[in-house]
């Protein structure tokens, strides 16, 4: 039903054919970041694919899939100016919510741990403590499936270290916390993790024992992981070209050493008309 399907219990949207164009698009545009913003100094540049819940389901309950071997080897191919991180090792569909497209971020730890290793960074031991919404969390798949299911809980995971960090959101011009309370007893729960759909922000973390910095380019997908990786760094940046073009980046970021992330999921990359 509206290209949404049932399987095991979880909702999962059909992302198929592998479009090859958008995945040229998508790496022509991280391409240009590097070129225009990066190349030239001590940037440490990564990338990494996000799998979404079809890598797990489509094909082992008979539905079209995408070779997401073919979908990373085509963008690691014309990205070999970032070094790749492979996460699909570190997830199963148990890590995604049943009735939405996102993974719960109670379960990223392993893939945290896996990019922060990657990339040279230390993060602390972890010591969350997990808090779950009250409120059932129906997802962007629950009305599609058209057929009935049981609600998610949303659960984030808070520390000391998070507590005390402040998120600069570029376009308010204000400062928030890291889990935005309000927006999740609003319209989109999922928006609690740092504050949802923001073209650009930063958060600082004054505990840190590092100088370190980190910028990731992102989706939706990184609002929920980029909590974990911040223990390790003293400033994580995220920056989201879908709202902020391209172009338009170096009017508010300057690249001397940081490390630099593309974390995307999958169905962006195959439907990257978004990134600008």
């Amino acid at each position: 039903n509206n290209g949404v399907y049932l399987a095991g219990g979880y909702a999962a949207k059909l992302d198929y054919p592998l479009k090859e164009a958008s995945l040229t698009h998508a790496a022509e545009r991280f391409r240009y970041l590097y070129e225009t913003l990066m190349a030239g100094t001590d940037t440490h540049v990564y990338f990494s694919v996000i799998p979404d819940k079809n890598h797990f389901l489509a094909e082992a309950n008979g539905y079209p899939a995408l070779d997401y071997q073919a979908l990373t080897d085509a963008l690691r191919k014309q990205t070999e100016f970032a070094a790749y991180i492979d996460l699909f090792g570190t997830l199963t569909a148990d890590d995604y919510y049943r009735t939405d497209s996102h993974w719960q971020q109670e379960n990223l730890l392993p893939a945290a741990h896996t990019l922060a290793e990657a990339m040279g960074a230390v993060l602390p031991e972890d010591d969350y403590r997990p808090q779950t919404l009250e409120r059932p969390y129906y997802g962007v798949y629950y009305g599609y499936a058209a057929l009935p299911m049981e609600p998610d809980q949303i659960t984030y995971l808070t520390s000391d270290t998070l507590e005390v960090c402040s998120v600069y959101n570029y376009e308010s011009d204000k400062n928030s916390s890291v889990y935005d309370l309000e927006k999740g007893v609003g319209k989109d729960p999922y928006e609690l993790f740092l504050s949802g759909s923001v073209s650009l922000l930063t958060i600082e973390n004054p505990n840190a024992d590092t100088d370190r910095e980190l910028v990731i380019f992102r989706d939706s997908f990184g609002s929920s992981l980029a909590p974990l990786l911040v223990p390790g760094y003293a400033k994580v940046t995220l920056a989201d070209i879908r709202y902020l073009p391209s172009s338009q980046m170096g009017k508010y970021l300057t690249f001397t050493d940081q490390d630099v992330l593309f974390l995307y999921s999958a169905p962006v990359l195959n439907n990257s008309e978004t990134l600008k």
